[in-house]
């Protein structure tokens, strides 16, 4: 049975609203205005939240006595007691309905809960609850599979005691149920869904008609529940045609209505979505009467991604697509609110506000929705080609004299919060992290508190359903300094695509910047700039590391910024040969690639690379040291017996200049029992010349996370280990147990704590790696740990003196350019921080100067002036009057008109570094970027093997579904 919703708090006051959305145009019946402003940036993201997290309750913990805790449960749909401090939610796959006490938001605690088994029938299920009062009410479905003879029943259970004062049959299959404001009706939406494995006559699999049709349930609430009764408002004919109205409105299959979710106003109008028909039906509740009846219509959305291939690439779109809402709300006396999921042929990926009155559409989220999952890395690439983030869950509620809307990503998981001043153009204000598949929204306005309940629940993985809980303005227990922890910035292309965060590095001599890297479930591989000046940090640049000349798609777990410019990379690989370390220019190209001994891979299973680091003494002597995740396994096949001894994995010390391996032991802690935890290091930093920290975790997440850690080892002597009999182990020293760090985000505790780094300012930051959402909630954590001094006794790892650079290289676009063209230029190995010029010779003609970054590279658009003589010129870099660099170009003839292809100015950056003119440079963005086309382009980002990236916002996929 596909989920089910309730909207606990439909509020019918004039609300507001406000605006951040990048909206398209909409087509069909509901087409109207739409919100027309930019999404909001990052930098934006920074102010204060509203709502902070206070605790994540797993609800496997409430299940009862008796029952496996690794079987399955949920919490679906929530209501909360009038006082505000037991909330009830429904377990559709235990059968139940549980109970919380929330009393202290903080530390919410088990109540138990009540089998429906044993109220009716061991299959029946709950599909949605509500509180009047004394009594809970749960709606239940009995259609047991039988699409063709629906049936449920309403059970009212006395909250006191949890007795069964009343059960009242609906005559059909339930999905949910509101109650009015004036605690006077009960409506229930009977949906008597489609089976959607059922090809009707003249259709196809899942299609409509599938009778019979659904209809609305109202009951009148008096103060005995016995009496209550049942009156049904059909939504057909009582000869099974359809309803006129229904028909001139538009709606898909009138013939066969299947009503979805209810909400009710002050005026005691009841709104009800019809998902598969794509409708909207407005109920005056005391005189049963339709009162409107409008289509949802359709809406195209651009500006997303639509394919399923690990690149967060949005230049795609998607055609007029019926929005097919499910969850609804009122946002005031003639405005609701949608979230449109889709289901048989539609979801536009956003949510939506109607005026009932006309059925028009007053405001519509085009892309802005899923670009805030991008933005927080939550974006879920597996979903990309069906509905992308799914909203499905909303409420609408007044807290503490703000009116606000919650709007639920079931398939990224996180709830966007609005403000409502405007009822037709709300304000993005912040994005809470939840637990997988949220969909249950029920504010607490009574008490400030917003819970939100999770569909999904993984035991194999380790990732249950729970129930998360979040103050306004904090409140009691709640983190000062809560999540997101890191974003993206927003380009005129959209926000800069970012998941599966792995590793972590200083950027040399830039003390409020980092560098961070996307391991395999991010293509194509990609570098990223990290500003930890601002709170949370903001990804500000993107770099695609690429291999001879195309983008690489490696599985970078390890990263390490070169003082002398370039990158190290340790890319883990599926299988053991495929473990590699790769060094890069400053542009991200490959120029070196070391393979490890074959003696080692030989023994790797699937846990190879996890971190590297480097060390340049004095004497300019570089050692590259990584470290292998777990133990190398006699027979890679089987984890039976190890090389090296149980527990004991390897780190490797690599001298570039005598390109030589050497191996020295470490030995991990003891997993857990029972078969579903290991432990491993997941990264390694140098200290200093003889001290190197890494992480060690285990593989458990949420309340069984034990290991989070990170210890120190004194790097053993050299010559001692190459002459030593067996391996020798490193003696390793706890600096910091991360555990608590992770769990003061009152969160899902992350599983994999995986980069690690100390920044040019002296401080250590670590980060988690979301697995781009696979068997993990997608919340990336963003750890500022303290001064390195404190936890290792040391500061930053700098040479003992300045590195002198590598010889400055330069690189051109291209080998021939026409007089009053532009001509791409770039170089490395420059002294950070160093301004530049950049002349034409062989009669000087100056083209522009910039600023080397802290990697020592440079890059400039320069206009070759068209008055330029034909034959061969050079390229030179001059500091002052020294030459630093130059490189031959051969100059061609301007068009007769005098002007090349591109006659703008020179337009010059070095990355973090200044530039002396604005213009033409290209910001990156981590995107597909593979047009041979703008392969010239790409250059600009410090290396003719490179590639820096755009998202090209005017492309259209070729296709979407």
């Amino acid at each position: 049975m596909k989920p089910t919703r309730l909207l606990c708090c439909a509020l019918a006051a004039t609300l507001a609203f406000g605006a951040s959305a990048v909206a398209t145009g909409a087509v069909g019946p509901a087409a109207g205005p739409l919100g027309a402003v930019a999404a909001a940036q990052a930098d934006e993201l920074s102010a204060p939240a509203g709502f902070t997290r206070t605790a994540t309750y797993p609800v496997f913990q409430n299940v009862p006595a008796g029952v496996d805790p690794a079987a399955a449960t949920v919490a679906e749909i929530s209501a909360v007691s009038a006082d505000g401090t037991t909330l009830i939610y429904t377990d559709a796959l235990g059968k139940r309905i549980g109970f919380l006490d929330i009393s202290d938001p903080a530390a919410p605690s088990g109540l138990g809960s009540v089998s429906l088994a044993e109220l009716g029938h061991v299959d029946d299920q709950p599909t949605s609850v509500a509180v009047s009062g004394e009594y809970v009410l749960v709606v239940i479905d009995e259609t047991g599979g039988d699409f063709t003879a629906p049936r449920g029943r309403l059970d009212v259970l006395r909250l006191s005691d949890r007795s069964r004062v009343a059960s009242i049959d609906l005559a059909g299959q339930p999905d949910s149920i509101a109650i009015s404001q004036d605690g006077v009706y009960a409506a229930i939406a009977i949906e008597n869904q489609r089976d959607e494995a059922f090809t009707p006559a003249g259709g196809g699999e899942g299609d409509l008609p599938q009778l019979p049709a659904g209809f609305v349930q109202v009951i009148e609430l008096d103060d005995t529940p016995a009496d209550w009764s049942p009156t049904p408002i059909p939504f057909v004919n009582p000869d099974g045609s359809a309803l006129a109205g229904f028909t001139a409105a538009g709606i898909d299959s009138p013939v066969d209505p299947e009503p979805e979710y209810v909400t009710i106003n002050a005026d005691n109008k009841l709104a009800v979505t019809l998902q598969e028909n794509n409708g909207i039906v407005v109920i005056d509740l005391p005189t049963r009467a339709i009162d409107t009846v409008f289509s949802a219509g359709s809406v195209a959305v651009s500006g997303i991604d639509v394919k399923k291939d690990k690149v967060i690439d949005l230049s795609g779109s998607i055609p007029a697509t019926p929005r097919e809402p499910d969850s609804i709300a009122w946002v005031d006396a003639s405005h609701v609110a949608t979230a449109n999921e889709g289901d048989w042929k539609g979801g536009s990926r956003g949510w939506t506000i109607f005026d009932t009155t006309t059925g028009a559409v007053a405001w519509d989220a085009g892309n802005s929705f899923e670009h805030l999952a991008v933005q927080h890395g939550l974006y879920n690439d597996a979903r990309a080609a069906k509905k992308g983030s799914e909203p499905e869950g909303l409420a609408i509620a007044e807290i503490d004299g703000v009116t606000h809307a919650f709007v639920a990503s079931e398939r990224s998981n996180y709830v966007a919060v609005y403000s409502l001043e405007d009822p037709v153009n709300p304000v993005f204000t912040q994005l809470l992290f939840a637990t997988n598949g949220p969909e249950g929204i029920l504010p607490i306005p009574s008490r400030g508190l917003l819970a939100v309940s999770s569909e999904t629940d993984d035991a194999a993985a380790g990732v249950r359903a729970a129930v998360n809980l979040y103050a306004l303005g904090g409140g009691a227990g709640s983190r000062a300094a809560g999540q997101p922890s890191i974003v993206s910035a927003t380009t005129t292309d959209g926000p800069i695509g970012w998941a599966a965060l792995g590793a972590l590095s200083a950027v040399p001599g830039a003390p409020d910047k980092l560098y961070a890297a996307s391991d395999s479930a991010l293509k194509p591989s990609t570098i990223f700039t990290v500003d930890v000046a601002s709170e949370p940090a903001v990804i500000r640049d993107a770099l695609v590391v690429t291999t001879a000349g195309t983008p690489a798609e490696f599985d970078i777990e390890g990263l390490f910024s070169r003082p002398q410019g370039g990158f190290w990379l340790a890319s883990e690989g599926a299988t053991g040969a495929e473990n590699t370390i790769y060094r890069t220019d400053a542009a991200g190209a490959v120029v070196e690639t070391v393979a490890l001994p074959a003696d080692v891979t030989a023994h790797i299973n699937k846990w190879g690379l996890e971190g590297v680091t480097a060390t340049t003494d004095t004497a300019g002597t570089e050692i590259v040291y990584v470290a292998l995740q777990r133990p190398l396994w006699t027979d890679p096949a089987s984890t039976a017996a190890t090389v090296d001894g149980e527990n004991v994995t390897r780190i490797g010390r690599y001298d570039v200049a005598a390109k030589s391996w050497s191996w020295f032991g470490y030995e991990l802690e003891s997993p857990a029992t029972g078969g579903a935890d290991w432990v491993g290091l997941s990264e390694i930093v140098a200290v200093d010349a003889d001290t190197l920290a890494v992480i060690e975790r285990d593989k458990l997440n949420g309340p069984a996370a034990a290991n989070k850690r990170i210890y120190t080892i004194e790097v053993p002597d050299a010559a001692a280990v190459a002459a030593a009999p067996s391996l020798v182990i490193a003696k390793k020293t706890l600096a910091l147990d991360v555990l608590p760090a992770l769990r003061e985000t009152a969160g899902w505790t992350q599983e994999k704590l995986e980069g690690l780094t100390i920044g040019a300012d002296g401080n250590v930051y670590a980060i988690t790696d979301n697995d781009g959402l696979k068997d993990a909630t997608g919340e990336t954590v963003f750890l500022r740990l303290g001064a390195a001094s404190t936890i290792f006794g040391s500061g930053p790892t700098e040479p003992e003196v300045p590195i002198t650079p590598a010889k400055p290289v330069l690189s051109l676009g291209a080998s021939t350019v026409k007089a009053g063209s532009t001509l791409a230029i770039s170089g490395t190995g420059f002294t950070p921080g160093t301004s530049v010029s950049l002349e034409l010779h062989s009669a000087p003609v100056v083209l522009g100067s910039v600023t080397a970054d802290a990697a020592g590279a440079i890059s400039l658009l320069a206009t070759i002036p068209a008055a330029t003589a034909a034959g061969e010129h050079s390229i030179v870099v001059l500091q002052g009057s020294t030459e630093l660099a130059r490189s031959a170009v051969t100059i061609t003839a301007a068009d007769e008109d005098g002007a090349g292809t591109d006659p703008g100015s020179g337009s010059g950056t070095a990355g973090n570094g200044a530039t002396t003119n604005t213009g033409a440079s290209l910001a990156s963005t981590g995107v597909e970027m593979l047009a041979p086309a703008l392969a010239a382009l790409a250059l600009l980002g410090g290396g003719a093997g490179a590639l820096a990236i755009r998202r090209r916002g005017a492309r259209r996929s070729e296709g979407a579904n």
